[in-house]
């Protein structure tokens, strides 16, 4: 790819592309999120934004993965502040293209925020690659359970 174009939709869709043929084996999740341990004694993680299945935040998410050399499957994986620092950085071209939000953009800054300042915040990745996968962690039952009306279990 000689020549990317941030600023269409088109073109972030040919970026996302690009990337996701860089890893090994991806898979686009159903539904994804950064979270964070609780800055109180609340067990509950928090998760500032949930990309739900039939989201369109592939681009974020590609990033993301290749930051954390992760391949989309169904997984909660350790994120350390200089790897979202470095998503950040990765997604931040993204910007140009005005015709699309970028929540996820958001959502990570915000992050870094907090864990800055408060070092004993922890992050996690929960990639969920089908919602009939069996739940990987904690925060990955917590995420599921926020659309479980979209994919009622029989």
């Amino acid at each position: 790819m000689t020549e990317l174009d941030w600023s269409t939709p088109a073109g972030l869709a040919a970026i996302k592309e690009h990337l996701a043929s860089r890893i090994e084996g991806w898979q686009p999740p159903v539904a994804w999120a950064v979270a964070i341990t609780p800055a109180t004694s609340d067990p509950e993680w928090d998760l500032p934004h949930v990309n739900a299945p039939g989201g369109s935040h592939g681009l974020a998410a590609v990033v993301l993965a290749s930051v954390l050399r992760h391949d989309g499957s169904t997984a909660t994986v350790d994120v350390s502040p200089e790897q979202l620092a470095a998503a950040v950085e990765g997604l931040e071209p993204a910007q140009a293209c005005t015709a699309v939000e970028h929540p996820n953009l958001a959502v990570w800054r915000g992050l870094l925020a907090e864990v800055e300042g408060n070092p004993a915040r922890e992050l996690v990745a929960v990639f969920v690659a089908d919602l009939d996968d069996p739940v990987s962690s904690d925060v990955d039952g917590q995420l599921r359970a926020l659309f479980t009306d979209l994919h009622p279990r029989t």
